[in-house]
Formats: C-alpha cells, structure tokens, sequence
C-alpha cells in the first residue's frame, strides 16, 4: 500500500508541479509515446543482454515484493524459534528419533505444523543440514557457524541479483534519455526550415526523451532496486535466526538459552516479546504433553 502510495505522490507532485507552474502537458503527451518506446525499448533489452533467463524470471517475480514488502512477518519468526524449540528438545531427548524428522521433514509432524516453514526449502534444509552435521559429530560451534556464515552470505548475494540488476537500468536510463532526445535533436535538424512555433514543438518533444530518462531512473527503478534489495536483507535475518539458535545448540546451552540467543538476535520489529514467546512455547509443550 505504502509503494502504491509512493508511486502516485511521484506522479501526482511531479506533473502537478509543471502544470501548477504554467506548463502544458500536450507536448509531453505528443511526444511520450515515441521517446518512451526508444527509451524503455532499449532499456529492456539491455536487461535481457546483461541477465540470464533464472535473473529474468526472478526479477518478474520479485517486483511484486515492493508492494507486499519482507516474506517472513513478525509470526513467522515466533513459529521459527517454536520450531527449532521442538527440534533441539527431540535432539537432546531422543537423537533417533530426530533423525526421522530431519531426513524426511514432509513427513514430519514438528515441520508440517508451521506450513509457512516447511514451505521454504532452503529454511528446511538449513536446519535439516546442521542438525544433521551435529549428528554425525561435526560439532565444533566455530567450524559449523563459519560453514552456515558463507551458505548465507551466497544466498544473500544470490538473491540480490534482482536489486543489482534493476539498478544498472536504472543507471543506464538517464543515458538513454539523451539518446532519445539526440534523436529528436537530428530530427529537429532535418526540418530546420520549418516555423519558429513547429520547431520549438519538435525541441520540446526531443527534450522529453531527456526528461523521461532522468524520471524513471530516479523516480521509479531507482528506488524499485533499492526496495528489494532492502526486502532480500530483511529476509536474511530469518536464516540468519536460525543460526544463531543452532549453534548455541553446539555449544550446548540449556534449550531456553538457545531459543532466548535468537530471540535477541532478531531484528527489534519483528522480535517477539519474552513473554509472547515464552506464552507460544508453552503452547508447544502442552501439544507435545
């Protein structure tokens, strides 16, 4: 909603200013069709030349997080350390029974009780892969934190790729526009012999190639590639929540310990309270009673 927003008081305080100053909108409207066609022709395919088809296909999927904003919300965190509580209780209590649900987690009942989770593999094999390793006694808290640090910040990098992408279209838009009004200026040039009225309208029309470069890089794609990017970083502090449980786990805290070190370690808004955990913890226990 807050983008949708954005978006409109652009447009709204961008065009009311020039027609609130005496502009005429005529010459823009003439000319936008033809300068946005060379414009935003020529900055799409130069999205498709710089991307592979897998940058492509994310880019079209992730746009729409502008306007739903982060995946993980407040409760999800909440279900992660509830998920991970279950986890590290049934590891410390039963490791064959752990086993079950670690190599099959579809199937498992602690994973299929937080749908959200379960739904995103590379949560699910996050967790899966290091309690694993710490059943097979990879159990040095250092090595494993060192292993889950270059897992994520390949993630990360990975699902930046969109922001990286939309921001080199929103640096090359600007130069585009000139190519634009270049274009218009050579035209401009072929009718030099033609009144003074039709040749101001000719420049206007070229100049707007300039304008529409230097609107849409700063105006929209711009901030389009520093929105996601700002997403894909949120996002990464729920994997990164998972970590910091996990390897307190190595260290072998006390289960509460563990739970209460990702808790603080979560971002303050969407951090759960002490209390609004500890009320959903006791939840669990009473299920699992």
């Amino acid at each position: 909603m807050i983008g949708v927003l954005g978006i409109i008081m652009v447009l709204v305080m961008v065009f009311g200013g020039y027609l609130l100053a005496g502009g005429k909108l005529g010459i823009i409207i003439h000319a936008l069709p033809y300068e946005m066609a060379i414009i935003a022709g020529a900055a799409m395919g130069a999205f498709l030349i710089a991307n592979d088809r897998a940058v492509q296909r994310r880019t079209l999927h992730d746009l729409m997080k502008i306007f739903r904003g982060p995946r993980w919300k407040p409760q999800d965190y909440t279900d992660l350390l509830c998920l991970l509580f279950e986890l590290i209780r049934v590891a410390r209590a039963n490791p064959v029974e752990l086993e079950s649900h670690i190599e099959d987690p579809d199937n498992s009942e602690i994973f299929q009780s937080y749908a959200r989770i379960n739904a995103d593999r590379e949560a699910v094999e996050l967790i899966c892969d290091t309690l694993r390793a710490a059943s097979m006694n990879y159990d040095d808290p250092h090595q494993v934190e060192e292993v889950l640090e270059k897992r994520m910040e390949t993630n990360l990098q990975h699902s930046l790729h969109t922001s990286h992408a939309l921001q080199v279209v929103a640096d090359a838009l600007p130069a585009l526009g000139i190519v634009a009004a270049v274009l218009g200026v050579i035209k401009t040039m072929g009718s030099i012999d033609q009144p003074p009225e039709i040749l101001g309208g000719m420049i206007g029309g070229a100049l707007v190639g300039t304008f529409l470069g230097v609107f849409l890089s700063y105006g929209f794609v711009g901030p389009f590639a520093n929105r996601l990017g700002a997403i894909a970083r949120e996002d990464a502090h729920f994997y990164q929540l998972i970590r910091e449980v996990l390897v307190a786990n190595l260290h072998a805290h006390p289960t509460n310990i563990c739970i209460e070190v990702g808790r603080q370690n979560t971002p303050h808004d969407v951090r759960p309270s002490y209390g609004e955990l500890e009320q959903a913890l006791r939840s669990v226990r009473r299920e699992v009673a």
